[in-house]
């Protein structure tokens, strides 16, 4: 049995009408993970819903969730991957060439794909890694949850700098190069990497986006660092806490009963 699947202090001396609610509360701690897993499962998944929509006809439903998730992604579509049409992923020319409005960030994000061309995810690949990282790694605490309980370990703060600063790295360098405008910036031609490494790559794994290209293996791996750093830094830190309140609560009502 896990430790927090004990009946808890607050469940054990809860009486009268504070009952229901205390009994509540006890199954929210000792069920909080897998309610936070699933959370993140319906949160990754539900972008996947929306190339499915498109390519049955249902727009509306599509749509919505493209607009939802625009607030939380930029949804660049030369960053993003296609189902249902002819390539996992497309050039910034080819989208152009596919989409008139693509000549500013905010045009280019709103094309969705088409029907030759397929429909875009609703994650970009870094959200992909970033935010599926979260859903996979959670899946992985609750499997080893009472093997990390017993050891006592915990991701240290200092290792949760260390794997999350790649993707802060990442991101911001993304954000500078963005600013000398679509395609033209210096994380789109990479032409730095090609002198470091001597041009031994294809001309595609420098200046793409594409799926296999230097910036999408970075999106995908600093995504992938930075959830499994939060999540086993947050979820023992998290599941300690409640251990020592629950251990607090119960030693508060052994002292009270004693003296009582």
């Amino acid at each position: 049995m896990h430790p927090n699947d004990a009946i808890t202090p607050i469940t054990k001396y809860a009486e009268g009408p504070a009952a229901p609610v205390a009994r509540q509360a006890g199954w929210i701690e000792r069920h909080w993970v897998h309610l936070v897993v699933f959370a993140l499962g319906v949160w990754t998944l539900a972008p996947w819903l929306a190339p499915l929509f498109m390519h049955l006809g249902w727009t509306g439903p599509g749509r919505a969730v493209y607009t939802v998730y625009s607030f939380f992604c930029h949804q660049m579509p030369q960053r993003s991957w296609f189902f249902f049409g002819d390539r996992f992923t497309y050039s910034l020319d080819q989208i152009t060439a596919a989409w008139p409005d693509s000549s500013t960030m905010m045009g280019i994000r709103r094309f969705v794909g088409t029907e030759a061309m397929g429909w875009k995810l609703g994650w970009s690949d870094r959200m992909v890694s970033f935010y599926g990282g979260f859903f996979l790694f959670g899946l992985f605490y609750l499997a080893l949850r009472d093997r990390i309980l017993r050891s006592g370990w915990r991701l240290s703060w200092r290792w949760l700098l260390l794997l999350v600063l790649p993707i802060v790295l990442d991101g911001v360098s993304h954000m500078i190069s963005d600013l000398a405008g679509l395609g033209l910036g210096f994380r789109e031609t990479n032409a730095w990497l090609a002198v470091l490494t001597n041009h031994t790559m294809p001309p595609a794994f420098y200046a793409s986006d594409g799926w296999g290209s230097f910036n999408s293996i970075l999106r995908l791996a600093t995504g992938l660092l930075a959830s499994f750093a939060l999540i086993f830094w947050a979820f023992p830190l998290v599941d300690r806490s409640i251990s020592a309140q629950q251990n607090h609560i119960q030693a508060t009502k052994g002292n009270t009963r004693l003296h009582g």
